[in-house]
């Protein structure tokens, strides 16, 4: 296990080191450089819609993506963010309670 870490650490700091020591010899065409932007986007919409909807390798229910979307909603609305927070768990929270899976 130790040496899994150490090897992931070294990966990622290889990884880092290379983007700072080849960003003068390396290039990017424009439409590369316009889609990187959305790239990364995308892929953390991915991620965050994987996160509210799946848990483990089935769908996590109702109460879950609901509590997500209340939290959206207010996030949109520039709710602070505690209250976002706070009104994601209890919308989940009380949906279980009320036996909403």
């Amino acid at each position: 296990m130790l040496v899994a870490i150490l090897v992931l650490g070294a990966g990622t700091y290889t990884m880092r080191l290379s983007g700072v020591l080849l960003r003068d010899r390396l290039e990017l065409s424009e439409p590369v450089q316009r889609l990187l932007p959305m790239a990364a986007t995308t892929l953390l919409a991915a991620l965050a819609t994987t996160a509210a909807l799946m848990e483990s390798a089935a769908f996590a229910g109702l109460a879950r993506p609901l509590g997500v979307l209340v939290g959206a909603v207010l996030a949109a609305r520039r709710a602070p963010f505690v209250v976002v927070v706070v009104a994601a768990a209890a919308t989940a929270a009380l949906l279980r309670l009320a036996g909403v899976q």
